[in-house]
């Protein structure tokens, strides 16, 4: 049986200059980034590559739109894509080194038969991600009102490059959701039926990494995370690795329509059905690997197992508010209807539930949650 796969290469460099160098990064390549982050610390090596930043095409979560004007808007063949941002540009670099990627709905008709056509680099700018080792890229599907994955190994990077300093100038609600969304793929797939030992060394290694960051912002503030980012960037990788071999399950499937809907940030839709998630699978069951879980997040967190959930939405209220799902306009029978959805799109997720959640326990979390 497979234990584990990590794909890319990682490389891990302190300057961006040293990795552009290495790599050498040329007119051959697309680059695909946002201008914020990809001027103050590539810019001024005028680099001859083709340059897209990604924010001309739409913010938030990526969209099948967002790819379908970007891809008209290419001027010039390239042989590598290096991909610079958060997950939004990263799942969008995956989808630009596949073959034949227009018209993009079309990708999701015939996945076994996706092929690679380019070169693939991802390079993080936030900390929840995991992304650069997963083979999985989300694309909110705007004709369809709903997100769904792609999930296939020709869209694994041939190398990972961390660079720490490129977190320094995440608004501090971007870190909040994005660590957040690290720490629910290290939660997720440390109880996913298809998790391992090995898996579980990077799941629980990264939740460890995370929850005493967030010990220590709780203590010490906001600032307190600047001298966290190496750590925070590792946590999201070893989530990565996790999540990459023992898959998301019902957090991200509930998150989805929320996000699709009212273009919620992937971090803060998860967290916004986090917690309502893991209080309807200790009503389901309570033993096994939810148990040893929740005997190692209570040992971090200084409380009593039967504790962990209410400690746990104590200390990530010091990083984001959790709102009701009709703070974001969410109609009671909305509900219903995402529901449905997640039920008809979303059972690559909902086949890695620690325990099976039927149509009544999911519209039970969600009229819980609204």
């Amino acid at each position: 049986m497979k234990e584990l796969t990590v794909r890319p290469d990682i490389y891990r460099f302190e300057q961006c200059e040293d990795f552009a160098a290495q790599f050498a990064l040329g007119k051959d390549d697309l680059i695909i980034t946002n201008e914020y982050i990809f001027e103050p610390y590539f810019g001024s090596l005028h680099l001859p590559s083709q340059i897209i930043h990604l924010e001309k095409y739409g913010t938030g979560e990526p969209t099948d739109d967002m790819v379908e004007a970007l891809y008209r808007d290419i001027t010039r063949p390239y042989t590598r894509v290096v991909a610079i941002g958060g997950g939004t540009v990263l799942d969008v670099g995956k989808v630009f080194s596949l073959k034949n990627i227009h018209p993009v709905l079309k990708l999701y008709d015939n996945m076994d038969n996706l092929e690679r056509e380019k070169k693939l680099v991802l390079v993080p700018t936030t900390c929840g991600t995991g992304s650069e080792v997963t083979n999985i890229a989300i694309l909110s599907l705007v004709s369809l009102g709903t997100k769904k994955g792609l999930a296939v190994d020709c869209l694994y990077a041939d190398q990972a490059v961390l660079i720490p300093r490129l977190l320094e100038k995440l608004p501090f609600k971007v870190f909040a959701a994005s660590s957040i969304d690290a720490l629910i793929h290290s939660v997720e797939s440390s109880l996913s039926p298809k998790r391992n030992g090995t898996t579980l060394l990077f799941g629980y290694r990264a939740i460890e990494i995370i929850l005493n960051g967030y010990r220590e912002i709780a203590k010490n503030g906001p600032d307190a995370r600047f001298s966290l980012l190496p750590e925070f960037l590792r946590a999201s990788n070893y989530a990565g690795i996790a999540f990459g071999n023992a898959g998301c399950a019902a957090v991200h499937a509930l998150s989805y329509p929320l996000g699709a809907a009212y273009r919620v940030p992937h971090g803060e839709s998860n967290y916004a059905v986090f917690i309502g998630v893991m209080k309807n699978y200790m009503e389901l069951k309570r033993d096994g690997p939810i148990d040893r879980l929740n005997t190692y997040m209570a040992a971090l967190l200084g409380c009593k197992k039967t504790a962990v959930y209410g400690e746990l939405e104590k200390l990530l209220s010091h990083l984001i508010e959790r709102k009701p799902l009709s703070a974001y306009g969410v109609t009671r029978d909305e509900i219903v209807t995402f529901t449905d959805s997640v039920l008809a799109n979303q059972q690559r997720l909902l086949a890695n539930n620690f325990v099976p959640l039927d149509r009544d326990r999911i519209l039970k979390i969600y009229r819980e949650l609204y």
